[in-house]
């Protein structure tokens, strides 16, 4: 069985923990390294709790890049390209960055835009992968069918909620438990950066100009992203789930729901759900994702396994939270 030697780099954090809980049950991961500064000799399990029992891997401040054929650069926005820049990281090393460093163009470099559900050939050929953000993914996955086909005619109006952990792990006014229990707010309305990631997908595949209004939400929960999204629509309810449904036919997370769909239907899990509505004119897209798994480390195993030719479910085979 094919084994792919693996590093993490921001080990201590929420995507590095994610990282580590789907690679250490992987069939074709070996994690050779975990990279972190300020955690450097404890176990990992000292950080990531959850992991206790299932590995006895510490993390470590050296790096051995001879010694790996992937690294996960799990480090915070604008560090990783600084990261890549004062490392000589082999040109076989295939870097998969989950910051947004990489992501817009004219600051992509060498690095493909790693959503699988629009670039799954290029992802194949490619050795350096810009992992999408996870409001960018949650939209981009409602929009893109639309997009592709043309159908894509005036503006479009978005809000989306997304879970405590989307924040990452440093505390702040606005994440700690006494102030997010029992409470919504919304931040960065109209700028926050995963725009820029919608607006290149929608110019990429040949739209014209449209206004894109996007006005996020911090929820009461941790985990997952529901996102709605609605545009004018010349056609049927019909017409819309076939454009819908014959573009997710081949997808291997992205799946249509008939009926609307919920956040525990997605959450720890890679899956994307999305569901369609018609109103007097207007088409209703909603998505579901688990930030840190679809939206983040699930995405980036999922480019792993293109990469490398694995089964593109390999380590991702997971359940749902339930109830």
């Amino acid at each position: 069985m094919t084994k792919i030697n693996i590093a993490i780099i921001g080990g201590a954090g929420y995507t590095g923990g994610e990282m580590l809980r789907l690679l250490i049950n992987h069939p074709n991961a070996n994690i050779a390294w975990v990279h972190s500064n300020s955690n450097a000799g404890n176990l990992v399990t000292k950080v990531h709790t959850d992991l206790f029992g299932d590995t006895d891997i510490k993390f470590t401040d050296t790096m051995d890049w001879q010694a790996i054929d992937c690294a996960f650069l799990c480090v915070g926005h604008g560090d990783a390209r600084k990261f890549v820049e004062s490392n000589n990281i082999p040109e076989s090393v295939c870097i998969i960055d989950l910051s947004q460093d990489f992501r817009v163009e004219p600051n992509t470099d060498n690095y493909i835009y790693g959503l699988p559900e629009m670039f799954k050939s290029q992802i194949k050929k490619g050795v350096n992968i810009a992992n999408p953000g996870c409001f960018a993914t949650a939209i981009q996955l409602a929009l893109l069918p639309l997009a592709a086909a043309k159908k894509i005619e005036s503006s479009i109006e978005i809000s989306a909620i997304t879970g405590s952990t989307g924040a990452g792990q440093k505390l702040a006014p606005t994440s700690h438990f006494s102030w997010r229990a029992n409470n919504s707010s919304v931040y960065k309305a109209f700028t926050h950066q995963h725009l820029r990631e919608v607006n290149q997908m929608i110019q990429r595949n040949g739209n014209p100009q449209v206004e894109v209004n996007f006005i996020p939400y911090r929820g009461d929960f941790t985990r997952g992203i529901i996102a709605n999204c609605y545009t004018k629509f010349n056609g049927t309810i019909e017409e819309a789930y076939k454009i819908y449904n014959d573009f997710y036919a081949d997808a291997n997370f992205t799946h249509v729901s008939p009926t609307a769909v919920s956040l525990k239907q997605v959450v720890n899990t890679n899956k994307c759900l999305v569901s369609l509505e018609l109103h007097e004119g207007k088409l209703l897209i909603t998505s579901v994702i688990d930030n840190l798994l679809k939206g983040a480390s699930g995405q980036a195993v999922e480019n792993m396994n293109l990469i490398f030719s694995l089964d593109p479910k390999a380590g991702l085979k997971l359940k749902p939270q339930g109830f």
